[in-house]
């Protein structure tokens, strides 16, 4: 409530009076037990009042986005995938007191991060639905917002389901908010989910315009959907299609690779799309997470084998990465967001997505082709901006290695980039495998939650393992 307290004291009336209406249906979800067995909503209010015109709608807009930055998926904090999957895979060591079933590779279906991830996500997911189905009813928003903010949604839609259905396996597809076609919603296959998200994409990307419609690029655009798609697109295996995507990005020129020194400022021409911290003298929440001052870390710390895996020379590592000594001891942590604390004016926003990943994403996609000189140049254009020489691999195996070991020291710390790369290229048991005691071949895929089994039989069989 706090952050919905803080805006209602920023925006106008308009804004807060669209926030107060909306509000009611965001708690009621987060409060349901299970997203597909909800019944209809009591406080929920028609579309026609809440999106009564088009500030109220964009403020409900506005509200998912500041739903997502603070918890679920995308948040930088604890509940979020930068962290959780960072402990998961290979990326981060555990130093907080107690078990963590992450860094344990000990998940269970009744582990708490397990459902209060699903909860978030489908939460967000019938706001999102709800924002769309308003703005299309809405007799007095034009053409052009309604278009916009419809984009929005479809991008955003896509974009969870992307994680659940990684995350997850087989999800169910929440493309309304119908209570008696949510009540029998059932899981779908990944491939067929893949198909609903490049809908959506493919959607949004012709309803968003290419300029974006908020400073520092905390709205998504165009090229943000085009973004998403062409990750999409490489995931599954369609290489021409992903190399398209990723093009449709590269050659805009809104987009370039600044020094690493400043590619997480606020204003980095590489960000794509970017969420805005909670208050204007505010920075991240990543940055709270995640630094430390004094040894041993309070919560968690880079792993050995990620400091390793860089070159010598490598301002990634020179740049985004920051050592904290004890006597003899020492302790690294992320620096990619540098301001943990406030400032004058917010100086770092979480950034979702930036330009090096559509390099990487054409490199992968030109090599899977055959095209080895373009894979190269997109892989050297990343290796130049962190002061690296071309790379040396020549063979269609070696620049593709040569891709997957750039994306690792180029996303560390990145909304699990480095756990999903493994999973693909199904790599989780050699890297994984004694250096995590815990892990199994089945832990690719998270338990689906206990509490939503018991409520939905429709979502059995449980993921293998579990």
């Amino acid at each position: 409530m706090k952050n919905i307290q803080i805006l209602l004291k920023k925006h106008s009336t308009a804004i807060q009076k669209a926030w107060v209406l909306f509000f009611p249906i965001v708690a009621l979800v987060q409060g349901c037990d299970n997203f597909v067995e909800t019944a209809p909503p009591h406080s929920q209010i028609s579309s026609e009042v809440v999106f009564e015109d088009g500030k109220t709608a964009d403020a409900a807009a506005s509200g998912i986005y500041i739903n997502m930055r603070d918890g679920g998926i995308l948040s930088g904090s604890f509940s979020g995938l930068t962290y959780k999957l960072g402990l998961y895979a290979d990326e981060l060591d555990n130093y907080a007191p107690g078990i963590n079933f992450y860094y344990g590779n000990s998940l269970f279906d009744a582990e708490g991060g397990i459902l209060d991830t699903w909860t978030r996500s489908y939460s967000q997911l019938y706001s999102i639905n709800a924002l769309m189905e308003g703005v299309l009813e809405s007799q007095q928003i034009n053409q052009k917002q309604k278009d916009r903010l419809q984009g929005e949604g479809l991008f955003l839609r896509a974009l969870i389901h992307f994680y659940l259905m990684n995350l997850y396996g087989a999800v169910p597809y929440a493309g309304t908010t119908d209570y008696k076609i949510n009540s029998r919603l059932e899981k779908l296959p990944p491939a067929e989910m893949t198909e609903h998200i490049i809908q959506d994409l493919n959607q949004a990307k012709t309803l968003l315009n290419t300029e974006y419609p908020s400073p520092f690029r905390i709205r998504p655009n165009r090229f943000t959907a085009y973004a998403l798609l062409s990750r999409v697109l490489l995931y599954v295996g369609r290489w021409d299609e992903a190399a398209d995507a990723a093009s449709a990005v590269l050659n805009s020129p809104l987009y370039s690779l600044p020094p690493a020194s400043s590619a997480f400022l606020k204003e980095s021409q590489e960000t794509i799309w970017q969420l805005q911290p909670n208050g204007a003298a505010n920075n991240t929440i990543e940055a709270q997470l995640f630094i430390f001052t004094a040894g041993p870390p309070p919560q968690v710390a880079l792993t050995a084998s990620l400091l390793n895996a860089f070159e010598p020379a490598d301002q990634r590592k020179i740049q985004w990465i920051k050592a904290v000594a004890k006597g003899t001891d020492i302790w690294y942590h992320p620096f990619k967001y540098k301001e943990r604390a406030a400032s004058g004016t917010s100086k770092e926003y979480s950034i979702i997505f930036r330009l090096a990943e559509q390099y990487l994403i054409r490199a992968e996609a030109r090599a899977e082709q055959g095209d080895l000189i373009g894979a190269k140049q997109d892989l050297d254009a990343v290796r130049t901006r962190a002061g690296l020489n071309g790379t040396l691999a020549a063979s269609e195996q070696d620049i593709k290695a040569a891709v997957m070991q750039e994306r690792r020291i180029e996303f560390f710390t990145e909304l699990g980039h480095r756990f999903f790369d493994l999973k693909r290229y199904e790599k989780l048991d050699a890297a994984l495998h004694g250096l995590k005691p815990g892990w199994n071949s089945t832990d690719q895929l998270w338990p689906l939650p206990s509490q939503e089994l018991s409520a939905n039989p429709k979502l059995n069989p449980q993921n293998s393992g579990y």
